[in-house]
């Protein structure tokens, strides 16, 4: 009767522990982060700064702006690193719990998933923000001083990084859905048509109003929902087979 029991409480136990494990090595890698903290979001702002006036600047607004800003900044970029030991302890946590071929399929998602979030994320600092700011540049009106509140400022990158990564997931939620059965190869590509809508649509939404910078997110989602019926055409097969 106890034995249930005390089942779940060894898997609580687990589960703090691996959380504990988690956020300490996000905070260790913060700590060792600290003192670059202001060369880190020089870093983030220069797409920005590259595109303002001779002798244009960024503000603070806030008093200890300067201060949590780039803090904030140091433990984005120590999530991003500490990132891979995270999912392995969620990877040990769960492992044990799955089938032999639930394994196989779940880890290669995984690292597929972290890695296309990363390229998204490349994509948007290194081509998106260019264009974008460049174009924000060029529009503003003469003798308008166009500054930016840092913290409006990281705002605006944290989100456009969400949503450019969250982007580049769309081949690993276009296998997920065809392995888990919830929709067919077929049906997926008679909605061509509509996702194509929904792309460009996701894009208006999602950019600034410049057409440039939302064919910039709508190609690559079209891009990658081909991409994404490509693999699950592949992944599946041997499954079948398999069977």
């Amino acid at each position: 009767m106890d034995l249930p029991e005390e089942s779940f409480l060894s898997h609580l136990i687990e589960l703090r522990d691996r959380l504990v494990r988690a956020l300490l090595s996000i905070l260790l890698v913060f700590l060792c982060l600290f003192p670059w903290a202001k060369d880190l979001y020089f870093t983030l702002a220069r797409p920005l700064l590259a595109k303002l006036p001779s002798g244009g600047q960024m503000i603070a607004t806030d008093v200890v702006g300067v201060f949590l800003v780039p803090m904030k900044v140091a433990l984005m970029v120590a999530f991003l690193i500490a990132l891979p030991y995270v999912l392995y302890q969620a990877w040990a946590f769960v492992a044990p719990g799955l089938y032999a071929h639930e394994k196989r399929l779940a880890l290669p998602l995984v690292l597929a998933s972290v890695f296309l979030f990363f390229v998204g994320m490349a994509f948007a600092y290194f081509l998106v923000f260019p264009t974008v700011f460049g174009f924000m540049a060029r529009i503003a009106p003469e003798g308008v001083a166009w500054m930016t509140d840092i913290d409006k400022y990281l705002s605006f990158v944290m989100s456009t990084f969400l949503a450019f990564g969250m982007a580049f997931e769309v081949p690993v939620v276009v296998v997920v859905l065809v392995l888990a059965g919830v929709v067919e190869l077929r049906t997926l590509k008679e909605w061509r048509a509509y996702v194509i809508v929904g792309a460009f649509v996701v894009a208006a939404i999602f950019t600034p109003p410049d057409v440039v910078s939302q064919f910039m997110l709508a190609i690559p989602l079209c891009l990658l929902y081909e991409l994404g019926m490509q693999m699950a055409r592949l992944v599946k097969k041997p499954l079948k087979d398999g069977k």
